[in-house]
């Protein structure tokens, strides 16, 4: 009993056109204006930018590489590191009146800069 068959023949008309090769495309291309959303001006964000440590919201599928590209096309300077947060979003009861309160998710990337470089937000 056989189940495949084997091919003696190319199965391919003689006046068939050859395809072109197909060009290579970078991977990493991306829109870099749409990776970093905006910058976290709170509180601790602001201690942490007098260390070289900025905060930024970034797009929820942003990648360390892509956010690294976007802060030294958007701003000039090299990262050294990059660490991400993701906040899930939340549904929950408020304790005082009682009512149904969401919060909205996103994702955060803490921006480590070499000594020496910094970024105007302001």
């Amino acid at each position: 009993m056989a189940l495949f068959k084997k091919k003696t023949e190319d199965t391919k008309p003689e006046n068939a056109v050859a395809e072109a090769p197909k060009q290579a495309t970078s991977v990493n291309i991306v829109n870099r204006a749409g990776v970093l959303v905006r910058p976290r001006i709170t509180e601790k964000a602001v201690m942490a930018s007098e260390k070289g440590v900025y905060v930024f919201e970034v797009r929820s599928g942003a990648s360390k590489h892509e956010i690294a590209a976007a802060v030294k096309d958007a701003f000039g300077v090299t990262p050294v590191k990059i660490r991400t947060v993701t906040k899930k979003p939340r549904t929950f009861m408020s304790r005082a009146r009682g009512r149904k309160i969401s919060e909205k998710g996103l994702k955060k990337a803490y921006v480590y800069l070499k000594k020496g470089e910094t970024i105007s937000l302001v």
